[in-house]
């Protein structure tokens, strides 16, 4: 059976170009368009938050998939890019979200090759189940580099 779950943000104008964001989850924080866009820098953006969102949900399911693939992680690391389009009237849209991932994982005595099979099938999990990178209509790219070392020793 289906289920619903609600979260809640609360925004409030600071004054000039400043807001205030309080999460549902308790962190609250100033908040500023992004400079290019006459805001403000060093504070959290919308389009940072949103770059973020998905990025975020992606590494907290691949590390559930870890888990259920049987993985011996070592680190997750993804730098996400996303590409804004601005239209000739001046709209604004997220047209593409570059996911790099670097997943060091331990291969103990498996061979590499099905541990890195693994590793790769345990991000497509993760995407599959992202509900952020589910909710957005841009296109999704992803480039992993996976290592696979031989003791599962941290680096």
């Amino acid at each position: 059976m289906s289920r619903t779950a609600t979260y809640h943000t609360t925004v409030r104008w600071t004054g000039e170009d400043w807001g205030h964001l309080a999460l549902g989850n308790g962190p609250e924080m100033p908040f500023s368009a992004p400079p290019d866009a006459q805001g403000h820098a060093g504070v959290l953006t919308p389009e940072d938050a949103f770059v973020a969102a998905a990025n975020t949900c992606v590494m907290l399911m691949f590390i559930w998939a870890a888990e259920r693939f049987k993985l011996a992680l070592q680190s997750y690391e993804c730098r996400v890019g996303g590409t804004k389009l601005v239209e000739l009237d001046r709209r604004e849209i997220f047209t593409r979200l570059h996911f790099r991932p670097v997943i060091r994982v331990a291969a103990g005595d498996e061979a590499r090759e099905r541990v890195e099979a693994r590793t790769r099938r345990a991000l497509e999990a993760a995407q599959k189940y992202s509900l952020v990178a589910n909710s957005v209509k841009c296109e999704i790219v992803v480039e992993v580099d996976v290592i696979v070392e031989r003791d599962q020793e941290t680096c």
